[in-house]
């Protein structure tokens, strides 16, 4: 998926509003604070914080 690099710089984390990155390979989008991953689900990013996972558990 490819994602116009302004948008990426107005997102942020829905828990703690902080700064996402992008997770390699199209997993989604990282939150480094919180350590949650936003998967992507059929190219749609999933922002529900109950669905994110640790970002430890991804690696």
């Amino acid at each position: 998926m490819t994602i116009n690099p302004d948008i990426i710089e107005i997102l942020a984390c829905p828990k703690c509003s902080g700064d996402l990155i992008i997770i390699p390979d199209d997993k989604g989008f990282g939150c480094r604070v919180c350590n949650l991953l936003y998967k992507n689900e059929d190219d749609i990013p999933n922002f529900l914080i109950e669905e994110a996972i640790s970002l430890s558990e991804n690696s």
